[in-house]
């Protein structure tokens, strides 16, 4: 461009833009730019007019209570156990922090374990791999957000008056209140889609419930519904609850490709849900909020046999919702990602061990280096457990095995015998202990992937004179 004909030179700096009005034939500047927008309405009345959790009426009676037998029940239907309550639930009301484990996971992968996983337990949490956290939860707290937005529509630049449709909470996590609250604040905008099957009948089952939640998700948003409502409780002897990371995937997805998913906000209330990896994963494929009624019946339950000590039940659920958003912040600064809405449907996982077809229908564009699970092994382990629940001999939770080593419960490649005999192999140098050591260790059952490796040893030795002397290594 020949110099004489330059007005002006510059560069945009960070958060700078520049305009071209066509019809009056101007170039704005940033500062023009801005002026003419924020001059076009009162946006800080519009702001102080957003509707917030604290704006809606209280709905009596919302707390989710069930007798000790009903809730046995339906926690062995959700895969839970009691070691889930003691080590992953009470930390959360007691400290108002999620638990902390060390000494990593020596459990095996969910697609070669034996005993049956949630769904949450195929998915592995990316993060970014730099030397220092690229947000810091703690210290940078300020400039992370779980806010969540409904009235997906409404457009803060559009100056017709739309407020009314937008309500805005601190976080994605609700309480049972909560849930009934939204509820009745929608009103007729909302769709409550059952998320359970029929009990009877074979594998087909489940893809099936699948297909009829996303036609009705479907039709609900044709017909104007703003508010997709997911729920399992209608569990029952029929009826199997379905995980209630399928339900969401499923109806994010199926609207995506509809190109109807801006148009309403997928809550779901789910039974499996209980530490903040599965508020991760149901976020992370697409729910807006999320209710964990079971993990707030089983307070309930603990809170009322004063196993919280003086705690009432107001500050327990406070103190488990603080837990979760906290583990939330906590999970989302390892992808350096500061909002939630940017975490929402963002897939930021790796599946372990589901079949690629599951994947590719439900999770779209997520990493699936290793295939397995598909609709009939997640049915089969599903009917599983909820054959299990309503046994009539069911009157307790089982003890677990997953954190801890437990006779019954899941594999540990370091058992405590394991480690004894590794240690006494060294206290005494006894060769026979640590053949011992190394015999149990190659009888364990698969536990990692290279365990399903085996050496592919040449037929004939390597001949003596290609073999490096050791006075030369």
């Amino acid at each position: 461009v020949p110099e004489s004909t330059i007005i002006a030179k510059g560069r945009l700096g960070p958060g700078e833009m520049i305009a071209v009005d066509l019809d009056e034939g101007k170039l704005l500047q940033d500062r023009a730019v801005k002026d003419r927008i924020a001059g076009e309405a009162d946006y800080a009345a519009m702001i102080g007019e957003f509707h917030t959790l604290a704006d809606l009426p209280v709905v009596e009676e919302s707390v989710v209570r069930y007798d000790r037998a009903e809730l046995a029940r339906r926690q062995v239907a959700a895969g839970q156990t009691l070691e889930d309550m003691e080590l992953i639930l009470s930390p959360m009301v007691e400290m108002a922090k999620e638990a902390i484990g060390s000494m990593g996971d020596d459990t095996p992968l969910a697609v070669i374990s034996d005993k049956p996983r949630l769904i949450s337990q195929f998915f592995r949490q990316n993060f970014s791999q730099v030397t220092n956290p690229p947000i810091d939860p703690l210290r940078e707290r300020h400039v992370m957000s779980l806010r969540t937005r409904f009235g997906n529509l409404a457009n803060i630049l559009d100056v017709r008056d739309q407020r009314e449709r937008v309500l805005v909470l601190d976080s994605p996590v609700l309480t049972g209140e909560h849930w009934s609250r939204l509820k009745a604040h929608f009103g007729s905008a909302v769709a409550e889609i059952d998320c359970t099957f029929d009990a009877g009948g074979g594998p087909e089952k489940l893809r099936a419930a699948i297909q009829r939640i996303r036609n009705e998700a479907e039709q609900a948003v044709r017909q104007g519904k703003s508010e997709i409502f997911l729920t399992d409780e209608a569990i029952s002897e029929d009826r199997v609850g379905i995980a209630g990371v399928l339900a969401v995937a499923a109806v994010h997805t199926h609207l995506v490709r509809r190109g109807l998913r801006s148009y309403a906000s997928i809550n779901v209330r789910t039974a499996e849900c209980l530490d903040t990896h599965y508020y991760a994963v149901l976020i992370g494929v697409g729910a807006t909020t999320v209710n964990a009624y079971l993990a707030e019946a089983a307070i309930v339950d603990r809170q009322s046999r004063g196993l919280f000590g003086d705690l009432d039940l107001a500050e327990c659920l406070r103190r488990h919702r603080t837990a979760v958003e906290e583990g939330l912040l906590k999970i989302m600064s390892k992808m350096g990602i500061a909002v939630i809405s940017s975490y929402r449907g963002g897939y930021n996982f790796e599946a372990v061990g589901l079949s690629r077809s599951l994947v590719n229908d439900l999770f779209p564009g997520m990493p699936a280096k290793i295939s397995g699970e598909g609709y009939a092994s997640l049915h089969i382990n599903a009917v599983e457990r909820h054959a299990a629940a309503f046994d009539a001999g069911v009157v307790t939770l089982p003890i677990g095995g997953f954190y801890r080593q437990r006779h019954t419960g899941e594999t540990h490649a370091y058992s405590a015998q394991l480690m004894h005999l590794l240690q006494t192999a060294v206290a005494t140098d006894s060769y026979t202990s640590y053949l011992q050591f190394s015999r149990g260790v190659a009888d364990l059952p698969p536990v990692y992937l290279r365990d399903l490796l085996q050496f592919n040893f040449p037929a004939e030795g390597v001949p003596v004179d290609q073999v490096e002397a050791i006075t030369e290594i």
